[in-house]
């Protein structure tokens, strides 16, 4: 099993709570209702929307496209003891200079219960929603993509402040269809159902099941399936493309296809984790284990890194990705100078003016590179004879 280095706060988070915290309310485990106010998202402007078509990601105008961008981590785990949804800022200076590293895609980390206001979350329910709808619009309003992920869940009256197994069957399908409901008409969104499944089988990654976490006090739980999760979002009718993350912390997908759930919108995404830190994270397994996936179905590398601000792995892996039309984000655009620490995990800037870190200027210089050569191809391109 490959083992993720832990981000600085959700180190923090783990030290911080207990496996167990009683809810500030009683909450029953069947159904979870929220308010009929809830905030509604705005269709991004101008009209920005993707879609799966064969095995690529297109656009608005039908254009093939990849998704290149970073991950914003911070409302996965602020929100649970603090009085504020995310580490750092949100405001557009922050997002413009995001897209001074010529990004088109940013992946927002989430947490189930300050989404549904449940489980004691300092900061929940309606006041994380409508800044998180804010952000999106905010984002989407410099023409970003958007992928939301369920990154925290627990079951029950666990406090969702760390990584479980898998999503649990208590409350992930009513996060779902809420967020489903939220964002049904912004085609600029993706959805990726679960952050990084591990410890279980490719059956109960597709259907639930029985699973554990914890140590020394063991919880079992029921998981959702990632079947279940899919229809959670299409009994809505949304019909945005679904990432979904296989086995291994999402670095392992050789099942996905095996057990891939159905979708009537056909509109499904392989979800690929990489680290320089274990597992499939060299030149070979890519080729044997993913590459066959995306000649097949889009793959989207949700995470990828290297620890220590190194940047030989990502020198190694951002050339094979784009040779292979794979989409990748880089974990994480969280500053060091406000408490990340490039010893523990990665980190692609020092402040968010956008300064990079020695990793985060392989991504900057990288992106640069491909943006103007796209631009030179386009500058290329015979115009079009008027008759």
């Amino acid at each position: 099993m490959k083992l993720v280095l832990p981000r600085r706060s959700e180190r923090t988070l783990r030290a911080g709570w207990t496996v167990r915290i009683a809810a500030a309310m009683a909450l029953s485990t069947s159904v979870i209702t929220l308010n009929s106010s809830t905030v509604s998202a705005s269709t991004p402007a101008p009209a920005l929307s993707i879609k799966v078509q064969g095995n690529h990601l297109v656009n608005q105008d039908g254009k093939t496209i990849r998704l290149l961008g970073v991950d914003r981590s911070g409302a996965e785990y602020e929100c649970v003891t603090t009085n504020q949804v995310f580490d750092g800022p949100s405001n557009a200076a922050s997002v413009k200079a995001m897209v001074s590293w010529h990004i088109n895609a940013v992946r927002v980390p989430l947490n189930e219960d300050c989404w549904l206001g449940i489980n004691g979350a300092v900061t929940g329910g309606a006041t994380y929603r409508e800044q998180i709808v804010s952000y999106v619009n905010t984002l989407e309003s410099f023409g970003l993509y958007v992928i939301l992920d369920l990154h925290w869940a627990a079951p029950a009256t666990d406090i969702a402040a760390s990584q479980w197994p898998m999503a649990d069957a208590d409350h992930s399908p009513a996060f779902w269809t809420s967020m489903a409901t939220t964002f049904k008409s912004n085609h600029a969104v993706l959805f990726d159902l679960f952050n990084e499944p591990y410890g279980i089988s490719w059956p109960c990654w597709l259907s639930g099941c029985q699973a554990s976490y914890g140590s020394p006090t063991v919880i079992s739980y029921q998981t959702a399936g990632m079947q279940q999760l899919v229809d959670a979002v299409r009994s809505t009718g949304a019909t945005m493309p679904l990432m979904l993350g296989g086995l291994g912390y999402a670095n392992d997908v050789s099942g996905w296809r095996q057990y891939e759930p159905k979708d009537p919108a056909h509109q499904l995404v392989v979800s690929f984790h990489t680290y320089n830190y274990g597992g499939c994270d060299y030149p070979a397994c890519w080729s044997t284990n993913v590459a066959p996936l995306a000649k097949v179905v889009p793959v989207v590398t949700g995470e990828f890194g290297e620890d220590k601000c190194g940047d030989t792995f990502d020198l190694a892996f951002m050339p094979w990705a784009d040779q292979h039309g794979i989409s990748y984000l880089g974990w994480a655009w969280d500053a060091t100078d406000e408490g990340w620490d490039c010893s523990v995990g990665p980190a692609l800037i020092e402040d968010y003016g956008g300064k990079p870190t020695a990793y985060g200027v392989a991504l900057k210089e990288h992106l640069a590179k491909l943006a103007k050569l796209a631009k030179l191809a386009k500058l290329a391109k015979p115009a079009k004879s008027s008759g």
